[in-house]
């Protein structure tokens, strides 16, 4: 056993999941790699869980914590905060939502709290909507609407929440339906739970499910939900913890895949923004953010610090088109993973978009998860040099493949032989 693992085991939680069986370390990163105390090399496919978005050490927003830190770190939200209001105008803008305003957290739990405590202050209530297969993140609320077991440690909860169909489309009792007739059944759902409780405050939905397993609805599905939402009062979150800033590579935000009924009232945001620096934050029309009666400040949501590191990084994703990069490089590699899928029985599904990609394996044979093979072909890629994640809920088992948003074709080439060749030796 390494020294590190064990002064690991001995001061932190059982419960705090790490990857392989040597557990590894990570020294330094450049661009799309990243190194081992030994010397070795990894591809990286999973940046820090879809958080390091366009690349290790990038320079520009290396030299913008430099120089920020040489001024000055911190000096919460009782002050005037410039790099703040900087990027709170560019996140707006972006953002599609209306008279928006942008609080900023620490994380994309704390956004996620935020939502959740703007959604049932605004509608007087705290009946809340959220997806089956759904992660939100680990505080107590955050906890109380993830629809995912495996990441939901207790029953207790200050919300009372109702789950839906529709975050999951090739598995479940609509998946035989074509794409119409299952956002048609999925709607039905809705309205019937709208029909059994009292009005809830909102819905909050992942557009593409990360911990889940990047598993979707078709497009079209929330629009169709925000039809019925509206009829009743209730508010849209879209969580964009993992699908925000183009990394989908068809759209800057998830949401936009449904968005023919207009944007939602509040979307969260976190993970690639700060490229490892602490960022989250919440995007809500005015009437929405505005409707705390109480004083509220945040220590460390905002400091310069992470603003300097967010402002440099949303720069460079937009001055060198990260997104369409993600499209183009992304849709790809989906392609060259599907056509070794096909000869591999083992492997039910590749889906995804842009770079955010799962592969679903199953035993060979049947529809059943392989949790087992997941884990080996997670120790095999490691081997040949690839970090890659992995998820899934209710008896699924995915592999996550995210790399930062600059990965280069060659890049993608390189990593998709190592996955095929983990694959083929697993199965």
């Amino acid at each position: 056993m390494n020294d590190l693992y064990d002064r690991h085991r001995r001061v932190l939680p059982d419960w705090l999941a790490l990857y392989y069986e040597d557990p590894l370390e990570i020294t330094h990163g450049e661009g799309r790699h990243v190194w081992d105390p030994q010397g070795n090399r990894y591809l990286d496919f999973f940046g820090g869980i879809l958080t390091t978005m366009t690349a290790h050490a990038l320079p520009e927003v290396t030299k913008a914590v430099s120089e920020q830190a040489g001024r000055i770190l911190h000096s919460s939200t009782l002050y005037l905060n410039r790099p703040m209001v900087e990027l709170a105008e560019r996140i707006a803008k972006l953002s599609g939502i209306p008279d928006a305003r942008v609080f900023f957290t620490t994380s994309g739990t704390e956004a996620n709290d935020t939502a959740l405590l703007l959604a049932t202050t605004h509608r007087g209530g705290n009946t809340v909507l959220a997806m089956r297969n759904s992660y939100h993140g680990r505080s107590f609320s955050a906890v109380g609407i993830t629809g995912n077991r495996g990441w939901s440690p207790t029953s207790l909860s200050p919300l009372q929440t109702l789950y839906v169909h529709g975050g999951v489309r090739t598995r479940g009792p609509f998946a035989e339906l074509n794409d119409r007739e299952f956002i048609a059944a999925c709607v039905a759902d809705l309205r019937d739970i709208l029909g059994h409780t009292r009005p809830p405050a909102a819905l909050i939905a992942e557009p593409v499910q990360g911990v889940g397993g990047f598993t979707s609805p078709p497009d079209g599905l929330y629009a169709a939900f925000r039809q019925v939402l509206q009829e009743h009062g209730v508010l849209w979150i879209s969580d964009e913890v993992q699908t925000g800033w183009g990394r989908t590579g068809d759209n800057f935000w998830g949401w936009q895949a449904h968005g023919q009924h207009g944007p939602p009232d509040m979307l969260t945001f976190a993970k690639g923004i700060g490229n490892g620096a602490s960022i989250g934050g919440v995007v809500a029309r005015a009437e929405i953010m505005n409707a705390l009666d109480a004083n509220s400040i945040s220590t460390f949501g905002g400091t310069q610090i992470t603003m300097a590191a967010g402002l440099a990084n949303l720069a460079y994703l937009l001055e060198h088109d990260l997104q369409g990069n993600a499209r183009r490089v992304g849709g790809l590699l989906i392609e060259r993973l599907r056509s070794v899928a096909a000869q591999l029985p083992g492997v039910r599904e590749v889906r995804g978009r842009g770079l955010m990609i799962g592969i679903e394996l199953v035993r060979p044979g049947t529809d059943e998860a392989d949790p087992k093979a997941a884990s080996a072909v997670l120790e095999a890629a490691r081997a040949g040099g690839l970090l890659i994640g992995k998820g899934g809920a209710h008896d699924t088992s995915t592999l996550r493949v995210a790399p930062p948003l600059s990965l280069t074709v060659a890049e993608a080439e390189e990593g998709a032989a190592i996955l095929e060749h983990a694959l083929r030796s697993t199965y």
